[in-house]
């Protein structure tokens, strides 16, 4: 009897643990892959009171043409994720970067802010199988381009998000360089939209935001810009995302289109998560109600279900 009811205890447990896997108990995956021709630091930093995410290392690097993924927290997250080029250590050993740098003299961005000019893939994850918001800013300035691309998601938009274009190649002397924001080229409040410039009819698009624009479509670089031209977040729940930097034109002409749902996989495991739910809960009514079932009798049923479903699910 007592050995029944423990087995029943235990079948409780792992019921309420596939209950939390399909919640969303596990992390969103974000993929990086570095399609410069030249390394890559990404930086990552979490929004205000939201936990740290996991990375391969605190300062990893990416060579090109290297991939890596990293893991948001579950429940909900914002950041923001941008590659810092560049780097190096100076003979006091303080760390520097000439594009992306965080200003803290250190590898690791922790809490601050990127410096501008840098490109921004900002992500508002929702953790609980609503929708995510996500866009790739240029409201800091363009250091190099950025796809975001969902997977395996549904709902809401799920439209890539990001610039593939050269656009430093057409920045104008005044913005310099790597293409700075015409807000922190000029520090004006009507190209900030800040002061008496917070309307659209004050704030309005600059010739350099126009030239972002007619380069990059698909990014946020103005403050009251229009959703319906892709340049407001788009969003997509339960999805992870793939974020490529300096990605190839073609990347971007094949992702616009919106994400057509969960793939099968992730239908099928979806769908082995109900049948585990119900087949957990008939057994565990059976033990405990019933218990018409030897102890030895009864465990050897449920390992065997519970082997089945393992590989039903490793399919």
């Amino acid at each position: 009897m007592a050995e029944t009811l423990s087995l029943a205890l235990g079948l409780l447990l792992v019921n309420a643990a596939i209950l939390s896997f399909s919640a969303g108990a596990y992390s969103t995956r974000l993929k990086l892959a570095n399609e410069c021709g030249y390394t890559i630091w990404p930086g990552i930093v979490s929004g205000r009171g939201k936990p740290p995410v996991s990375t391969p290392t605190p300062t990893f690097t990416l060579e090109p043409g290297e991939s890596a993924s990293i893991f948001i927290p579950a429940g909900p997250w914002s950041g923001q994720l941008w590659a810092r080029t560049l780097c190096s250590y100076d003979y006091t050993g303080r760390f520097t970067c000439l594009t992306g740098d965080c200003g803290t003299g250190s590898a690791e961005c922790a809490s601050a802010q990127t410096v501008p000019p840098v490109t921004v893939a900002e992500f508002n994850i929702s953790g609980n199988g609503e929708l995510d918001l996500y866009v790739v800013s240029s409201s800091l300035g363009y250091n190099l381009g950025i796809l975001v691309v969902p997977h395996g998601g549904s709902g809401g938009d799920c439209m890539a998000s990001g610039c593939v274009s050269d656009v430093e190649g057409g920045c104008k002397s005044e913005t310099s360089g790597t293409c700075n924001s015409t807000c922190f080229a000029f520090g004006a409040r009507k190209y900030c939209c800040s002061g008496g410039h917070m309307r659209p009819d004050t704030c309005k698009r600059s010739p350099y935001s126009l030239y972002f624009k007619s380069r990059c479509p698909y990014v946020f670089g103005y403050m009251y810009a229009d959703r319906r031209n892709n340049t407001r977040r788009v969003a997509c729940a339960s999805a992870d995302y793939a974020i490529t930097f300096c990605p190839h034109p073609s990347s971007l002409k094949s992702s616009t289109k919106a994400v057509s749902g969960p793939s099968a996989a992730t239908k099928i495991k979806r769908a082995i998560i109900i049948v585990a739910v119900v087949v957990t809960t008939v057994i565990t009514v059976l033990l405990i109600v019933l218990n018409i079932l030897g102890p030895r009798l009864a465990v050897s049923i449920a390992s065997a279900v519970y082997t089945a479903l393992a590989l039903l699910y490793a399919l």
